[in-house]
Formats: C-alpha cells, structure tokens, sequence
C-alpha cells in the first residue's frame, strides 16, 4: 500500500526504562529525581510524551515501589514544564523459569508475578495521562525468562486502566499482539480511539526489518494512533521510518544509549536529533496540548 507521511509528529521520550542499563551509562537515570529532571529536559527539547519506570535509586536496579512513582510523577508535575506522563504498567509479569530438564519450581529469586490490580496500583494512585499495556506473552533473549501477560490478565488490566481514565498505550512486539488489542477494543476493554506503540528488533519479538516493520503498520487500524521504535543503532532510523509510514516516534535511554559510535547520549541529546530528523523531513513535531487534543486526553493536577 503506498505510504502516507506524518506532517504531524508527537515525540515519546523512554526515559530510563527496565533493563540492566544503570551501570552502562552514567547518564541512565535511577533516583526519582533524576529521572524527573531527565524527562523535563527531554521535554525542553521537544518531546511532548515521557515514558517513565522507576529504579532502586541506590542499585538502579528496577523497583515497582509505589512511592518511587508518586514522587517521580509529583516532581514532573510540579515542574514548569508541560508534558504528557505515561507511566509503564509492565512490572510484576515476569516468570523466570528452572533449567530446561527442571523447569518447575521457577526461580523465586528473578520471578516476580503479582495481580491485575497490583499491577496497575501505581497507576491508580498517580493518574497519569498513558500507561503502558503489554498486550501479548513473549520470549526475551534471557533463556529461562518469559514476559507474562495472559489474555485475562490483560483484559482485567485494560478495564482498570479505562474504568481509572488512564488512556492504555499498547504496546506490540508481534502481529498477534495487535490481533488480540483489536479484540480488545472489539470487546469494549479498550476505547475505539486506541494508542499502539511498534516495538521493533526486541529478541524476540518482531525483528526490526522494513518488511516486518510495515506489516506492522498494516495490521494498525487507520482510526488509531500509533507510534514505532527500534533499539540500538537502529533508534533514529525508525524515526525516520515511522514519519515515512506515517506513525509518530519513541526515542530514549530506555532503547538506545548511543548519540554516536562511541558517545554516550542523554534523553536530551537523543530527543533533539530525532526533532532535527522529523524536521528535516518538513514535518512538524507537536506540542502537549497538541497531543491531549488528538488523543483525548486529560491534564492531571498533582497528586498532592
């Protein structure tokens, strides 16, 4: 099908994300108020939308501690930046399993499965504007681990995030995650006008080749908004290649460390070169309150 590009482009920054990043790169964020500052500079550099998860901040390990995310969203909020929060809802469905003769019991010690509604605690008590909803199980590149989400831990986790006026951002590592997210909205988990974000190149999920990038894309309902990223060095040509094909953008530390073969980037530094990039495609990159409007959504006070 011929490609239709974005001329109107919302940046998402993935500020620090979940992965063993923290000792990689001095500029991953770990203490809430680290991350907080990061996303606020992401946003003075253009990015409209900051994905958040929360670390240890002594280890940087990641933490699904609620009072980490309180304070992370309080900071955000309370600062004389406008910006769009969209807080990760992916911790608590992690199953690492035994070795391949012994799998059960799981290890205790690297599993961490809880419930539907402890899942989306944080969410309750923050209220951001998006939060994130895995919408599929999957294998990562760990041998023994597997993201969990079952189709009724997703629907009870979709209808909370809708019954709370949090707007569910899916995301999709495969077509069959964006098979059962149209079932969703089929359903009425979901609302018509839904989010999706394109995971692309994360083992092993949808590898991140154009062919699979557009299938993708293809399987995206033309009334839903949708953005797309890849990892690594392959960051800022998905931000090309999601304008192309008509989607908006994530950049961000959570997916890429890189400013440059050998330089270490910030979330700063990574927003403005892909506003540099969207910009010299002659689109233009928008704004918060540009983006509350195209995805209906409602600017929160702070929670205090």
């Amino acid at each position: 099908m011929p490609l239709t590009m974005n001329r109107h482009v919302f940046i998402t920054c993935a500020v620090t994300g979940s992965g063993s990043t923290q000792d990689k790169s001095p500029h991953v964020p770990r203490s809430p108020e680290q991350i907080a500052n990061s996303a606020i500079d992401a946003a003075k550099a253009g990015a409209a939308v900051v994905h958040c998860h929360v670390r240890d901040p002594d280890s940087g390990t990641p933490s699904r501690r609620l009072e980490l995310y309180r304070e992370v969203t309080d900071r955000i909020r309370d600062a004389q930046v406008d910006v769009v929060l969209n807080l990760t809802a992916g911790m608590g469905g992690d199953m690492v399993f035994g070795d391949v003769e012994n799998p059960l019991p799981v290890q205790e010690a690297a599993t961490d499965m809880i419930g539907a509604s402890e899942r989306v605690e944080h969410v309750r008590q923050c209220l951001p504007e998006i939060c994130t909803l895995d919408c599929g199980t999957m294998n990562f590149a760990e041998a023994d681990y597997v993201m969990t989400n079952t189709p009724g831990m997703l629907r009870a986790m979709g209808s909370m995030m809708t019954e709370m006026g949090v707007k569910p951002e899916i995301e999709a590592f495969d077509t069959g995650h964006l098979w059962f997210a149209k079932e969703l909205v089929k359903e009425g988990v979901l609302a018509e006008d839904a989010l999706v974000q394109l995971c692309m190149g994360v083992p092993w999920g949808a590898p991140n080749d154009l062919n699979t990038f557009m299938a993708m894309v293809n399987n995206v309902p033309a009334d839903w908004n949708w953005s797309a990223f890849s990892l690594g060095r392959d960051q800022m040509a998905y931000v090309a290649a999601s304008v192309l094909a008509g989607g908006n953008v994530r950049v961000g530390l959570e997916d890429n460390l890189m400013l440059d073969r050998g330089v270490l980037a910030t979330n700063a530094q990574l927003v403005e070169r892909a506003v540099t990039i969207i910009e010299n495609m002659g689109a233009k990159v928008m704004r918060p309150a540009e983006v509350r409007k195209q995805l209906n959504l409602t600017k929160r006070a702070p929670t205090a």
